[in-house]
Formats: structure tokens, C-alpha cells, sequence
């Protein structure tokens, strides 16, 4: 058969073929169980080398695409063939938005008088609830999660950047800005998310948030009702889960597995799901092809919207990722959210969402009832460092600097501490591995050892909702120098053998 699939130029020809086959089987025009020609036919259809369709081959069949069938040759997997179809936006997410905005429009006849001086209970007993990571500096290492390496920004670049901006907003109007976001920024991160992370979306779609966290908090509030169902990972994150409850949500833990969340434990109820499909929190694994198809085929049937948090897809040491749920999703089933907090770092207080089209107008209504809008002058400052190829240079920088301490981390968990922890695999991606202990092994004994050496440890059992099945530690190497891990690792191993 020949496959209309055209290339241009002599740039990316692998990347080009890939992204038009992978399009052509996720809109369903490549059916599932269709053969393909062999990688010679193709080559020769397009006026490429051989080499070229074999990577885009192995591409496929490595994320789930393709399947091969020896002596048969190459077809289209079925599982794709569920997807649910395209759709001008998702139904449910229309009422829901209809529902939203009508409640962010009080009747102004109404008058209000508060009932006591008394925070709501929920935040009485939650003193602790959104607690973020922080190193102890007393210890020699600490492996805190969700920690950046702030010591190898370009600042001198950054400070021009912050000129230039600061310039821009001299000669602007002292006006209230789009809740949305700068123009500028949104467009940068649509092209970023194209390019990157294959979310294709046009810069209108994209809403700045202060960080990852208000986006999981106004699409929370403009979805969620108190008493209504959220399904969350377990583990999963704390933060995001928190959010939700404090709206009066009744959150849900559904377990996961080694493909991700299990969607036959997903509870009827939920209006929403919340997932890290890329990178798993804690644990790692990414959510396969199967199973991420299987999400959208149950939100669509049971009218739910699914939030994507694509926190750390940046930094991948093995293979090639699988892309967001987003991009498989045309039916507006999918609320993406990304953050910049682990790319340059916490303090710049910037994330974004790419919602359905539906949602968009309760989530502005939402935005300017919380806040108004983010720091007009941080915004357009890292629209300058993002558009003029910074960002994307301090990326490759810092991929090879946490790919090193991984490479650390991962010598130590599978050689001296083999005996007491088993790294939980695959974990090919992010500034953390998660480790279980291993059977036999004592937590305490382990916990006392690291104090000894002057070592902070983590449990996985704070994130999560049922008791863990086994327990485990969070390494975050995300401020730790490699000479660091391997002094306090070598240094916790001769404790424990003592």
C-alpha cells in the first residue's frame, strides 16, 4: 500500500514521518489491524533511507502504536480503536461551565452576613496539609522531593531578560492585564508544548496560573461542587488532593499498578479524574498506551473531565516518553496542567493549563474572582528567555546534570543498599526514584542509620490515602550534588552494616 505522507526538507525526516503516521492512527484514518509496507517500501515511496523509517518503526511499536507481527509484518495496534471521536467540546464540561459560571455570579439582591469568626473546620484540622518540600540544612544531604538546582541558572541572562521586561511594562498603561495571561508568554508556551510535548494548541488556549497548583484549584472550583467525587492516584500528590477536599469534595483513591491508575477501580461517581500519567507521583512508571486510551473511553462514557498534571516531563534518562493524554484527546475529555517550578524553579511561581474550550470562560471568572492576574513583569521576562532559546539551552544543561546524579543514586540503591531497598522501576524520568524496602528489611533501622549519617529520608507513606502495600523512601535529587549522594549514601550503607 502506499501511505500519503509527505516530507520536507532534509531536517527532522524521522520526526516528520513519525508525527503524520502517528496523527493518521490516533484520528482513526490508519485503522487498527492495518499493515503497513515494510521500512524499504516506505523508504523508497519517500526518498528515504532505510535507517530513517526503521527509527520511525521502532518508534511506534515502542510507545504502542504499531505492533509486529513476525513473518506477518507490521500493523496498527487495536487499542486505539476506542479513542473516543472528535467532538466541538465535551458536553458535560459545557453544563458544568454553564453551572460554574452561574455560581460566580451571586444575586446582587442577596446580602451576606457571616455566621462566626471561625475558619471552616476543614481548614482547622489541615495545618500542615499543603506543606511543600523543604531540604534540612543541617544535615550533609537531604533528598527532599520536588527540590530544583537553583546554583546553575543563567541569572546574568535572566537579569537581562528582567531589563528588557521591565522596559516593556515602563512604556505600557497602569491597567488591569488578562487574566489568561501575557499574550506573549502563552504563545511561547504553545510552541514549546508543540514542538515539546506534542499538545498542539493555539496561544488563545493557554491560561498562566501562579504555578501548577492554582490551575488543580480553579479547575476545582469550577468543576466541583461540595460532596461531589474526585478520583485521585494512590499513592498520588498531597498537594492536588488537598485542594480538591477543601472545596468539600469527597476525594477517592483508586490504587495504580505498573501501566499507571487501574481505570477498572475508577468509582462510577467521579465528575473528575486527576492523574500524572508522564511520571507517575511518587513512583514513576508511566501509564501505558493501553490504559490511557481506557481513561478517555471511561470519561467519555461516564461524562467526566480528566486533569492531566504533566509535571516533570522534561527530563527523561531512558527511552522516549509517551505523549500527554492531551494529545490524544478529541473530544475535550483532557484539562492539561504544566508548571515551570521544576524547570528553573519554585520561586518564579508559573504553571499554565491547556483546558477544554468549554471550560475557558468559567476558568477566567474564576481567575479574576481569586486574583486577577499573575506578575505581568515575570511574565514577559520569561516570554523573552523561552523565545530567544534560553530556556530550551538551560534544559540540555541541566538534563545532563540530573542525569549524572541519577546515575549516582541508582549505583548506590542497586549495588551497597540493595540489601535494604529496591528502586521501583522503570523510573526513566524526573528529579526523584522512588525506593521500596525490601522483605526483611527494617524501617526504623533504616531511618535510625540515616540519622546517624546525617542523611534525610523521606517515606512514601505520607502520599498515600490506603495503607501502603509496602513501604519505601522518596529520594529527590534535584539539589544534591552527585559528590553529595555518593558520600551520604556510602556513608548510610556503612551505618547499616554496623
Amino acid at each position: 500500500m502506499d501511505l500519503h505522507v509527505t516530507v520536507s526538507g532534509q531536517r527532522d525526516l524521522a520526526g516528520q514521518i513519525y508525527r503524520q503516521l502517528r496523527e493518521r492512527i490516533v484520528e482513526g484514518r490508519l485503522a487498527g489491524g492495518t499493515r503497513l509496507p515494510s521500512t524499504r517500501d516506505l523508504a523508497g515511496q519517500l526518498g528515504v533511507s532505510r535507517k530513517t523509517t526503521l527509527d520511525v518503526f521502532e518508534r511506534l511499536l515502542a510507545e504502542g502504536y504499531l505492533i509486529a507481527r513476525r513473518g506477518s509484518g507490521t500493523f496498527v495496534a487495536d487499542t486505539l480503536e476506542r479513542l473516543p471521536a472528535r467532538a466541538p467540546g465535551h458536553p458535560n464540561a459545557q453544563i458544568r461551565a454553564a453551572e460554574a459560571s452561574s455560581r460566580e455570579l451571586p444575586d446582587e439582591r442577596q446580602t451576606y452576613e457571616p455566621r462566626d469568626a471561625n475558619a471552616r473546620p476543614w481548614w482547622q484540622t489541615q495545618p500542615e496539609a499543603l506543606a511543600m518540600p523543604r531540604p534540612d540544612p543541617r544535615l550533609a544531604c537531604d533528598f527532599a522531593g520536588g527540590v530544583t538546582d537553583k546554583s546553575r541558572f543563567p541569572f546574568d541572562v535572566w537579569r537581562r531578560c528582567i531589563t528588557d521586561a521591565l522596559r516593556v511594562q515602563a512604556r505600557g498603561q497602569g491597567a488591569y492585564r488578562d487574566p489568561a495571561g501575557e499574550e506573549k508568554l502563552r504563545l511561547a508556551i504553545s510552541r514549546y508544548l508543540a514542538f515539546n510535548r506534542a499538545v498542539a494548541s493555539n496561544w488563545d488556549d493557554v491560561i498562566v496560573t501562579q504555578g501548577a497548583q492554582q490551575a488543580l484549584a480553579l479547575l476545582a472550583r469550577v468543576l466541583l461542587r461540595p460532596g461531589d467525587t474526585i478520583a485521585v492516584e494512590d499513592p498520588g500528590y498531597p498537594p492536588a488532593r488537598e485542594a480538591f477536599a477543601s472545596l468539600g469534595a469527597k476525594v477517592v483513591p483508586v490504587p495504580v499498578d505498573a501501566d499507571g491508575l487501574i481505570v477498572a477501580k475508577l468509582p462510577k461517581s467521579a465528575r473528575v479524574v486527576y492523574v500524572t500519567p508522564s511520571h507517575q507521583f511518587p513512583l514513576g512508571m508511566p501509564m501505558s498506551l493501553a490504559r490511557r486510551v481506557a481513561l478517555l473511553e471511561w470519561a467519555q462514557t461516564h461524562g467526566a473531565l480528566v486533569i492531566e498534571d504533566d509535571y516533570d516531563c522534561e527530563f527523561r534518562f531512558e527511552g522516549r516518553s509517551l505523549e500527554p493524554l492531551k494529545s490524544l484527546d478529541n473530544a475535550g475529555l483532557v484539562a492539561y496542567v504544566g508548571t515551570f517550578s521544576k524547570t528553573i524553579f519554585p520561586e518564579l511561581r508559573v504553571g499554565y493549563m491547556v483546558p477544554p474550550a468549554a471550560l475557558k470562560g468559567a476558568l477566567m471568572r474564576a481567575r479574576q474572582t481569586a486574583d486577577c492576574h499573575g506578575c505581568v513583569l515575570t511574565q514577559t521576562a520569561l516570554a523573552n528567555f523561552m523565545l530567544n532559546g534560553h530556556f530550551a539551552r538551560h534544559l540540555r544543561r541541566m538534563h545532563q546534570t540530573y542525569g549524572a546524579r541519577r546515575e549516582m543514586l541508582l549505583a548506590h540503591l542497586r549495588g551497597p543498599l540493595s540489601a535494604w531497598l529496591d528502586p521501583v522501576m522503570p523510573n526513566t524520568a524526573g528529579l526523584h526514584l522512588a525506593a521500596r524496602l525490601v522483605a526483611g528489611a527494617d524501617e526504623s533501622a533504616l531511618l535510625a542509620a540515616a540519622r546517624a549519617a546525617s542523611v534525610g529520608l523521606h517515606a512514601l507513606a505520607p502520599f498515600h490515602l490506603n495503607a501502603p502495600l509496602q513501604q519505601g523512601f522518596l529520594f529527590g535529587y534535584g539539589a544534591v550534588e552527585v559528590e553529595q549522594i555518593d558520600a551520604a549514601l556510602t556513608s548510610l550503607a556503612a551505618h547499616l552494616a554496623t
